[in-house]
């Protein structure tokens, strides 16, 4: 027979499972708004987009970007400037209770559905590239108010139809439209399932409306259909559910009892005066809270615990403020608040009294930290503060679009580099989620990567703390610094692109699973005195924006297929072959005072690569010739293989720096 202890596992599973699997019984999201938006997703070209998870839940945790739901429906899609391309889907008609769609000023091609939602009252596609003609498809949107098609490249006049949309009150399709039709009493609000559906009040935006256009019947009735069916499922799930929570309640009950009567009758001692639960009980308290270590002999005091989670509890802080360790600083306009709670992975069995060592005091939020950063420093707010002369002008680095940098020195003489990042780029991030990238961070171990030294989380701010690298980065060793200008030469160079080839090699080969880095340039190449390569910014490829990678896309460094969303190994490989690009020719990968067709530097050098009398004026004026001519028909032909237009073309790191060892080991 199984063991009362195993039972109570059982039971805590089992009621972990149920209300895990509640809300998928009870189907959050309206599944014909699932459908709808996993079909523009797709032919949209799935855009990263944060949040849109394939097969997730758009109205539920975590949130999808642009998308705005009231109960179980989506209500409205606002992706105004997202850097979106593809085509519209033509399963758009498939939302249920849609009310607007904002997808204007993007790259979005193909023609406009004739499949639309008849619930909206607002359609803004206008700045993409959409063609062909206006169809035929908007007199069902009986509802619709605002709608704007300008600045594509449709080709028809409006369709005849467009003026019996009396609710109709702003157009924009690239030619007026005729604002003397008075507009009627508006429309009535999209009809809901009964027990999901959003009030007028509730939507943001919206106003009350009395009807004015009834639906049609059979509408009602297959919405009326859906509903029901959505509706008796939700009740039999839940009946299931409580079913299975009464056996297991039984049979916990009934297992425990017996149990029971026969420790009072055959191990009565094992209790004691203390009150001291079960062996395996203790065990099991200790395993869901390993922050708290449970004492096992009955020598120790019998002391009721309050159980605060592992890091942000406010017990922690109030106990670190004691101690006087913490400091309240307004950096910035830093939140001046306690860190949010965080919270424990399984839920606890209710218990009296649990033995404790009684010289146990509660960990601070900074010592659990610690615990789980084991290999990385702590550093408070006052002391990086302390360290950077606040945060001053004097000693900021530079900024990026994941932060801004800043030069510290410790009192010892050390100098570091503080990454304060934005709290756009990791608001997603619980700080439990920050501490788990931290400790991955501080995994990467490699001569050519900068080394992260330690991390800041406290009063609402994330800060990284790295080593610093005294001759800055090799976009100003190409640009701005001449002093190190003269010291590449070619040789220099060579030896700087096979130094971030390793670095990238690494990442991609090494590192289990392997590490994107997704935003490698010149600018995140760093040099030591000795001009030895550091690629900074490793590891933090899942803060990295929509926003940041259309950023890339627009400097150069970014590959074709990022067009589309995708982003892969090789789309590291791409910016790689830029960087060598800039190393041969010592130009920017977009310099917009160049004239217009040498802006883009892969655009202008690509045609260039394969002959060898353009080639040798492509070369970097200040090497004055100095470089071997072999040599640079193979570095030609590197950059050749990494800048290719389909990623499968390009090949992996380790062959890169193969070829480059091969080229430096000739040349010496």
């Amino acid at each position: 027979m199984m063991a009362c202890s195993d039972w109570s596992h059982t039971w805590v599973l089992g009621v972990f499972l149920i209300l895990a699997a509640v809300p998928l019984v009870w189907g959050f999201t309206d599944p014909r708004d699932v459908y709808a938006i996993t079909q523009l997703h797709a032919s949209l070209g799935f855009p990263l987009l944060p949040g849109w998870i394939p097969g997730g839940d758009p109205c539920g945790p975590p949130s999808w970007q642009g998308v705005e739901c009231v109960n179980a429906n989506i209500t409205a899609i606002k992706l105004n400037g997202a850097n979106l391309g593809g085509e519209l889907s033509e399963d758009l008609g498939s939302f249920a209770s849609i009310i607007l769609i904002d997808l204007s000023n993007n790259h979005i091609g193909g023609s406009i559905p004739t499949d639309l939602p008849t619930t909206l009252r607002s359609l803004s596609l206008n700045n993409n590239q959409l063609t062909g003609p206006i169809p035929d498809a908007f007199e069902p949107l009986k509802d619709l108010i605002n709608m704007d098609l300008s600045g594509n490249s449709l080709t028809s006049q409006l369709p005849s139809s467009m003026g019996n949309l009396s609710s109709l009150t702003t157009l924009r399709a690239g030619n007026p439209f005729n604002t003397t039709i008075l507009p009627s009493p508006p429309a009535s609000p999209p009809i809901l399932p009964p027990s999901r559906a959003p009030s007028p009040q509730s939507v943001p935006g919206a106003q009350v409306y009395k009807p004015s256009a009834p639906l049609p019947e059979s509408g009602r009735d297959e919405k009326k259909h859906s509903t029901n069916k959505i509706t008796w499922i939700a009740v039999g799930g839940l009946l299931v559910v409580l079913v299975l929570l009464v056996v297991l309640c039984l049979s916990m009950s009934r297992c425990c009892r017996g149990r029971r009567l026969s420790e009072k009758t055959s191990k009565s001692h094992e209790m004691g005066t203390y009150g001291v639960l079960p062996e395996t009980h203790r065990r099991d308290q200790t395993l869901r809270n390993p922050l708290y270590q449970v004492e096992k002999g009955p020598q120790a005091a019998s002391k009721k615990m309050d159980l605060q989670p592992a890091i942000g509890g406010s017990r922690s802080n109030n106990a670190f403020q004691k101690q006087g360790k913490d400091h309240r600083i307004d950096m910035m306009g830093s939140r001046d608040t306690d860190l949010p709670p965080g919270h424990l992975p399984f839920p606890l069995l209710p218990a009296e009294r649990i033995v404790a060592d009684p010289t146990f005091t509660p960990l601070t939020a900074r010592e659990n930290a610690s615990k789980i950063v084991e290999s990385s420093k702590y550093f408070t707010i006052a002391s990086l503060q302390q360290y950077t002369n606040s945060f001053s002008q004097e000693n900021l680095i530079g900024r990026g679009v994941l932060g801004t940098v800043y030069r510290a020195q410790l009192p010892d003489g050390k100098v570091l580099a503080v990454k304060k990042l934005d709290k756009a780029a990791s608001a997603h991030l619980s700080d439990r989620e920050f501490l788990g990238l931290v400790a991955s961070i501080s995994k990467l171990r490699h001569e050519n990567i900068v080394e992260l030294v330690g991390y800041c989380l406290e009063h609402g701010q994330r800060l990284l703390v790295y080593s610093y690298c005294r001759n800055g980065t090799l976009d100003e060793a190409l640009n701005l610094d001449d002093e190190i200008n003269k010291k590449l030469s070619w040789n220099v160079r060579m030896r700087l692109a096979l130094q971030a080839a390793k670095a990238l090699e690494y990442l991609h080969e090494v590192c289990q699973p392997p590490v994107m880095h997704r935003n490698f340039k010149s600018c995140n190449v760093l040099l030591e005195d000795d001009l030895t390569v550091r690629v900074s910014d490793c590891g933090l490829a899942s803060l990295l924006s929509t926003n940041s990678m259309a950023k890339l896309q627009e400097s150069g460094y970014g590959a074709p297929e990022l067009e589309l969303g995708s982003y892969s190994c090789q789309s590291d490989v791409y910016s790689f072959g830029v960087v060598m690009l800039q190393l041969l020719t010592g130009r920017k990968s977009y310099d917009r005072f160049r004239p217009r067709g040498e802006q883009h530097l892969v655009r202008w050098a690509l045609s260039r690569l394969h002959d060898i009398d353009t080639l040798s004026r492509m070369v970097d004026p200040s090497l004055n010739g100095a470089y071997p001519s072999k040599s640079l028909s193979r570095v030609a032909d590197i950059i050749s293989l990494c800048i290719q237009p389909e990623p499968e073309f390009r090949p992996p790191m380790s062959e890169i720096v193969q070829k480059l060892l091969h080229m430096i080991q000739r040349d010496s």
